[in-house]
């Protein structure tokens, strides 16, 4: 996990914590926000967005990826998670899996804080994600003898 600056975490949180404010959660009232540090050296925020039709809402993680890849940004490098409570909101499943294929590898650093910005848990998305699947897996079935071709 690469270490990032004191000056450069605190922005990190501070922006996370700005995302939470805006979350539109109105069905589970459990705002949360992110930032999302990459590789072009700037930060991205994004918060979850809820929908009464509770499949087509979003979350944070989803939002501040979108914000990057419109922005120019590739991979991230570091994840800042603010969750509504004192409690460790870490990135749901499918979350973990998005950050996968714009991480670059698995040993991204994710910092989990509370609602206040106290750090609960610093982590690493290899450890959130073991064995994980990603870009560089699809690209094994070309090296795969039995590949059907169609």
């Amino acid at each position: 996990m690469k270490k990032i600056d004191k000056p450069l975490f605190e922005r990190m949180i501070s922006a996370a914590e700005k995302a939470r404010a805006k979350a539109h959660a109105p069905y589970s009232n459990h705002p949360v926000g992110v930032a999302l540090l990459a590789d072009n050296g700037d930060i991205y925020a994004g918060c979850n967005i809820e929908n009464a039709a509770y499949p087509l809402g979003q979350c944070a993680e989803a939002t501040a990826l979108g914000q990057m890849i419109m922005a120019g940004g590739r991979v991230v490098q570091q994840v800042v998670l603010s969750g509504p409570g004192l409690h460790a909101c870490t990135p749901c499943g499918g979350c973990r899996q998005k950050l996968r294929e714009f991480s670059g590898n698995d040993d991204v650093g994710i910092t989990v804080c509370s609602h206040d910005g106290e750090i609960l848990l610093e982590t690493t998305l290899s450890e959130l994600l073991p064995h994980s699947f990603g870009p560089d897996n699809v690209n094994e079935v070309g090296d795969n003898p039995e590949r059907i071709e169609t």
